[in-house]
């Protein structure tokens, strides 16, 4: 049988440091620790203080010897085509993915990890824009007080929402966020349909109910009755007059359950995409609505895979063409 090597763990340090303390000879140690004499000369020479030996010191010092840096800090050439990729938006899943095409391989997990630890050691928090979110920490964040579904009035759980607003087959079933900004009074009202993926967008002066409500009556109503079918919210007290939209559209109003925004992932997905050209610390002051609308239509103008690569807008006329055609009265010949 070859010979066993074994690495000391901070238990088998302390022991050492003690029974190094009570004078006990280094043959004694090792019989004692369980391993060769030279291990433990070699031990005290390399990982020992200047004073004595202290087991944390020295577990330190095994480690540092040890870490050699990650693979991208190794590979120059593999951390140029990540960083080159996730400047042009792409999530570390995509690049992963793209690179493996390539022949050069990292897990999306690996390129979290490089981000996260190039902010931890260089505290260099513009690393954190390499990420589609920007987010500095992983994560999810803690939450703060109970939620508002209690206090919405007429209020009914997604989970009684027709069966067909879930496939994404039937085109009507639409979903509602209102995306905030850093300035108090600063939002904008996103409109998203499930099956098409189109996505309108509104400026609000803040998140009152009743202009709330109002604008998503404006923006609804021209459309025929057959897109009109069900509307999904959060839990926002934004929405609390929901219920004045059922009678003059049509429409029927769900919620998410408290602390699930991600049962509406269509309009989260959106916005998210959307946040992309709008973060969060954006002054709307400075963006004239014809700029909002701008960044909706390259939204809706932008070929999509769960779309056979068609655009949304161009999915939405052609939904819009037939139900308008179907709803066109008969000759009167």
């Amino acid at each position: 049988m070859g010979q066993k090597f074994k690495q000391f763990n901070l238990e088998d340090r302390c022991e050492i440091a003690r029974r190094r303390q009570a004078g006990e000879s280094i043959r004694q140690i090792a019989a004692a620790v369980g391993c060769a004499p030279s291990s433990v000369s070699r031990e005290l020479k390399r990982n020992g203080g200047v004073d004595e030996y202290k087991p944390v010191y020295a577990t330190e010092q095994a480690q540092g010897r040890r870490w050699r840096g990650c693979r991208m800090l190794r590979d120059t050439a593999l951390q140029a085509a990540v960083l080159e990729q996730l400047r042009w938006g792409w999530s570390p899943e995509q690049v992963s993915a793209a690179l493996a095409q390539s022949g050069m391989r990292i897990s999306h997990e690996s390129i979290y990890r490089f981000i996260a630890g190039q902010i931890a050691r260089t505290k260099d928090y513009s690393w954190r824009l390499y990420l589609p979110r920007a987010k500095s920490k992983r994560g999810f964040r803690g939450r703060r007080g109970g939620s508002s579904a209690l206090h919405i009035r007429e209020r009914v759980s997604i989970a009684q929402r027709p069966a067909e607003a879930g496939d994404r087959v039937h085109p009507g079933h639409w979903e509602a966020d209102l995306m905030l900004f850093g300035r108090h009074g600063q939002a904008i009202l996103t409109l998203h349909e499930r099956t098409t993926r189109l996505t309108v967008v509104v400026r609000q002066a803040g998140k009152a109910a009743a202009p709330v409500a109002c604008a998503i009556q404006d923006l609804l109503a021209p459309l025929p009755a057959a897109l009109r079918r069900t509307l999904t919210f959060d839990n926002g007290t934004e929405f609390a007059l929901h219920h004045t939209l059922r009678k003059p559209l049509g429409i029927e109003t769900f919620f998410c359950d408290p602390h699930a925004p991600w049962q509406k992932g269509g309009v989260e997905n959106a916005i998210g995409r959307l946040r992309r050209r709008l973060p969060r610390k954006t002054d709307l002051e400075t963006i004239s609505n014809d700029q909002i609308q701008l960044l909706a239509r390259l939204y809706n103008h932008t070929p999509r895979k769960c779309l056979g690569f068609k655009t949304p807008a161009q999915v939405f006329s052609q939904v819009l063409h037939l139900e308008c055609e179907s709803s066109f009265p008969p000759s009167r010949e």
